[in-house]
């Protein structure tokens, strides 16, 4: 069978379980061993796939969309994407990146670029003149792949850890302008 072009949509409720499977994957490639299993450990496939299938099936709010990044028809990435809740931003015009993932098994592909200019494209066109996302400040190449499409830096930044404090990671606000 000729193969499907690789692309970019919504996603669909039914495939829920395959975006926690990606996203926990991606924890075990982005964390220190003992963190990832402290996290992984602490939340168990079948609710993350509970949570992403209510946020595909019934947003909490009206411009919040999940986009997965397609290959041979199957989700291979994805991302979450809406109205920023940060305190110094316009939710009507400022946008989130809540989360951007591609499957460690599928980097490299394309599918991380095709998925940014797809979510540039949704946030357009729901209205949003900027977007913003956290990055984690020693994640190299995404911070690399971001500056390189666009994004830089906007100077906010936050550290974030485990509730006994064993890990903090600092994160870093970048931010770029959709218009």
């Amino acid at each position: 069978a000729p193969r499907t072009p690789d692309s970019c949509r919504l996603a669909l409720p039914s495939e829920a379980q395959r975006l926690a499977s990606i996203q926990r994957r991606s924890w075990e490639q982005l964390f220190p061993g003992e963190v990832a299993r402290q996290i992984l450990g602490s939340v168990d496939l079948a609710s993350m796939a509970a949570s992403w299938e209510a946020a595909i099936a019934r947003p909490p709010l009206a411009k919040f969309r999940v986009l997965v990044a397609v290959e041979d028809g199957r989700p291979v990435g994805f991302a979450a994407v809406g109205p920023s809740d940060e305190p110094d931003a316009n939710p009507a015009e400022d946008a989130l990146v809540g989360e951007f993932v591609i499957d460690p098994i599928k980097q490299r592909a394309g599918h991380g670029s095709r998925l940014l200019n797809a979510v540039a494209d949704t946030l357009r066109a729901d209205g949003f003149a900027r977007a913003t996302w956290w990055v984690r400040s020693n994640d190299d190449p995404l911070r690399a792949f971001l500056q390189s499409s666009g994004w830089a830096p906007d100077g906010a930044h936050q550290s974030v850890g485990s509730e006994n404090d064993s890990a903090h990671v600092k994160m870093l606000r970048y931010h770029t302008t959709l218009s």
